[in-house]
């Protein structure tokens, strides 16, 4: 059975909504890991649209499990990471205009800046993973950049429409997973996975860890955040 990652981000972007106090992102930690969550997950992003510098800064004093800090490559935020030293960093494309990460980090075009920004990270002390699209170019980039594990971007089978699709792009995972454990790569997985499609990914053998968000906050907002996270655990 993978491990879970809870991305907290959406707890950030409803405090943000009103500038105000709550929800506070350190009790929505101690909550997930008290229902079972391996990991917490959160995205300090250039914009800062909802995880905030000090927020990571308490995180990092207060979370028991570990914490993975999902963040671009720009040197700025790189620094930042250095200086925190979340116990994992996930390296994700980021631009301004998103709603969400769209797709995953394009690390055969950003050779060189993605192989700095993993360098720089491993040598204080960072492990690092690369989010990436399950795409043979892109795992083989990843191992060359030294990075040590991926994050497999889910999005492409979470989104399908038919039955064929998803099939499809299931199998497009299952064929990354194999490569990248090839060729030495550890797996996490994760983007756009859900209570209806989240099995299925769970039982590819290889795969690590997978960082779900958005559907477990959705889902919190009805059932409670223990309770949306329990749930989940059954399910993977």
């Amino acid at each position: 059975m993978p491990n879970l990652g809870v991305n907290i981000d959406h707890v950030a972007t409803l405090r943000q909504a009103r500038r105000g106090h709550d929800p506070e992102p350190v009790i929505a930690a101690s909550i997930c890991e008290a229902a079972g969550a391996d990991s917490i997950v959160i995205h300090l992003r250039e914009d800062r649209r909802h995880i905030q510098d000090a927020d990571l800064s308490n995180l990092r004093k207060t979370i028991k499990t570990r914490l993975n800090l999902e963040m671009s490559v720009a040197p700025a935020i790189v620094a930042i990471a250095c200086k925190v030293k979340p116990d994992q960093a996930t390296l994700v494309p980021e631009k301004r205009q998103e709603l969400t990460t769209e797709g995953g980090l394009d690390v055969v075009k950003n050779f060189t800046k993605v192989k700095e920004a993993v360098k720089r990270l491993q040598n204080a002390g960072i492990e690092v993973s690369l989010f990436i699209d399950p795409d043979k170019k892109q795992i083989e980039s990843a191992k060359k950049s030294g990075a040590g594990m991926i994050e497999l971007h889910t999005g492409r089978y979470a989104d399908a429409k038919n039955k064929a699709e998803v099939n499809k792009n299931f199998m497009e995972l299952e064929n990354a997973v194999r490569r990248a454990l090839n060729l030495g790569l550890r797996v996490n997985a994760g983007h756009g996975l859900d209570y209806n499609n989240v099995s299925r990914v769970a039982k590819i053998r290889g795969v690590e860890e997978l960082n779900i968000g958005y559907s477990i906050i959705c889902r919190s907002v009805f059932v409670g955040l223990d309770r949306a996270i329990r749930e989940m655990k059954v399910l993977i």
